[in-house]
């Protein structure tokens, strides 16, 4: 007794619904990784060229109504900015922050700035720097 076939002959009617699903598939998937990869490349090439200040705190010293601050600033010359500064008590409460300006040619300023605090701070904390 012989039994019926119930599939297709191999090859003879083309690709299965299948294949083409997979197909599909596999073309989305490097078109997204495509398209998340340049826009990684993108945000990645503007933090890293676009940053015209960068800044660190080398020391800093607390009284009972300021913090001295020893910054050590890197820019492009001719680009003005601002860094902001902060200080925090030892509970964790901000005593002062502050903004200070850099101008001029220099591509590398260190300069003691001075931080008035509402106490005493036990930090000197360099949240950040701007071009503008």
């Amino acid at each position: 007794m012989s039994t019926a076939s119930t599939g297709l002959p191999a090859g003879r009617y083309g690709r299965s619904s299948d294949e083409r699903a997979d197909r599909k598939l596999k073309v989305a998937a490097v078109v997204l990784g495509a398209a998340l990869l340049a826009l990684v490349g993108y945000f990645a090439y503007h933090y890293i060229v676009q940053t015209e200040i960068s800044a660190q705190v080398i020391t800093f010293e607390a009284t009972d109504n300021a913090v001295k601050a020893h910054l050590e600033v890197h820019k492009d010359a001719g680009t003005d900015g601002y860094c902001t500064l902060r200080s925090q008590a030892a509970d964790g409460t901000e005593v002062g922050r502050a903004d200070f300006r850099f101008t001029g040619s220099a591509t590398r300023i260190d300069k003691v700035v001075t931080l008035r605090t509402t106490a005493k701070g036990s930090t000197a904390e360099l949240l950040g720097c701007h071009a503008g």
